[in-house]
């Protein structure tokens, strides 16, 4: 059940699955929580702890029956066998502080008006804090593209990964067997919030940072701290 669905995954991308997934299912316990939409664009909003992060939602989407699109800087587009998988899968570069970075708010909003399954991770990189709560620096742009296309945005956060592979290493620890709980929440309620201006943005940001913290919190059965 969870290499489906199978079509419109494109070859790279439905290779990688599967040669990542049963890697995935024999060094880890996942255990997953929540539900997607089954159909329609949407947007999975996503704490990131490790660079395992993408593969452990993936996961969780096909379960789900959806199939992830990711906004990813465009220099993987460059690495061998990494930018087959992203040019095959439908995946949206990134072009980082340049006059070509709105290029990926219109692949976004055009990906989920076609009815796509996009995730961003907010923090545009690993969370810093020593505890791995989110972190208070974040990007717009899922909120962004939720106010200009009504999508709805669903909170979800991955624990674990980072026990499995930590940010600075460069292979991951399998012994001993690691557990990575999924969660996704409810979607996020922006139905009140008009307009993309700035103050729009900063309270549809919020909001969505929030309900991620608190579904991260409720998950570890700890509070956040106050900021």
């Amino acid at each position: 059940m969870f290499l489906l669905p199978r079509r419109g995954r494109g070859f790279w991308y439905s290779l990688a699955i599967d040669l990542l997934w049963p890697l995935l299912a024999v060094s880890t316990r996942l255990r997953f929580r929540g539900d997607l939409p089954k159909e329609g664009g949407v947007l999975l909003a996503s704490n990131h702890l490790s660079n395992a992060d993408p593969v452990t939602v993936t996961a969780f989407a096909l379960h789900e029956g959806r199939i992830p699109r990711f906004l990813a800087k465009s220099s993987l587009w460059k690495v061998p066998v990494i930018g087959n998988v992203a040019r095959g899968g439908g995946h949206i570069p990134v072009e980082r502080e340049t006059a070509q970075a709105r290029g990926a708010y219109h692949g976004a909003v055009d990906a989920v008006r076609r009815g796509e399954c996009v995730l961003f991770f907010p923090e545009a990189g690993f969370s810093g804090d020593v505890d791995h709560w989110p972190s208070t620096r974040v990007k717009n742009g899922v909120a962004r593209v939720a106010l200009e296309t009504g999508a709805p945005v669903v909170p979800v956060v991955n624990w674990g990964t980072h026990a499995l592979l930590p940010a600075k290493a460069k292979f991951p620890k399998l012994f001993p067997r690691k557990t990575i709980d999924i969660v996704a929440g409810d979607p996020v309620d922006l139905s009140d919030i008009t307009g993309t201006d700035r103050e729009a943005l900063n309270e549809a940001t919020q909001r969505i940072m929030g309900a991620i913290t608190d579904l991260l919190a409720e998950l570890r059965g700890e509070r956040p701290p106050v900021r």
